[in-house]
């Protein structure tokens, strides 16, 4: 386990406005508590509670992955053609991390994200 710091910053933040995700048109996931993930030098990504997500519209994969700074990753994929492992969650993340246990994070290029400002 490695921990963020000078080398590899990681900045968890409250996104302040609303995040929708989209599949083809559907409404994915629809919150106003998603945390902005900045990673080192990687596109930050919103990181979505479960909560306000439609897991049942996700299927849990057999993919995993794993990141010395945040842990074992666990993926879902969501029908259609680009949603094979679009969705990534730590169920476990390392302590360094730990506000993003219970979301999920999307990748841009396979689903549709509207990041809203908060008004």
């Amino acid at each position: 386990m490695r921990v963020p710091g000078p080398d590899h910053p990681i900045a968890i933040m409250p996104y302040r406005g609303r995040v929708v995700v989209r599949v083809e048109g559907r409404v994915i996931a629809d919150t106003r508590a998603a945390l902005r993930l900045a990673e080192a030098s990687y596109p930050a990504a919103f990181y979505i509670p479960r909560a306000d997500a439609d897991m049942a519209a996700l299927a849990r994969s057999d993919h995993h992955t794993y990141c010395p700074y945040k842990g074992e990753c666990s993926y879902f994929s969501i029908p259609g053609e680009r949603g094979v492992n679009a969705v990534w969650s730590y169920e476990a993340p390392y302590p360094a991390v730990a506000a993003i246990k219970d979301h999920l994070a999307f990748y841009p290029d396979r689903v549709e994200i509207e990041a809203e400002p908060s008004t």
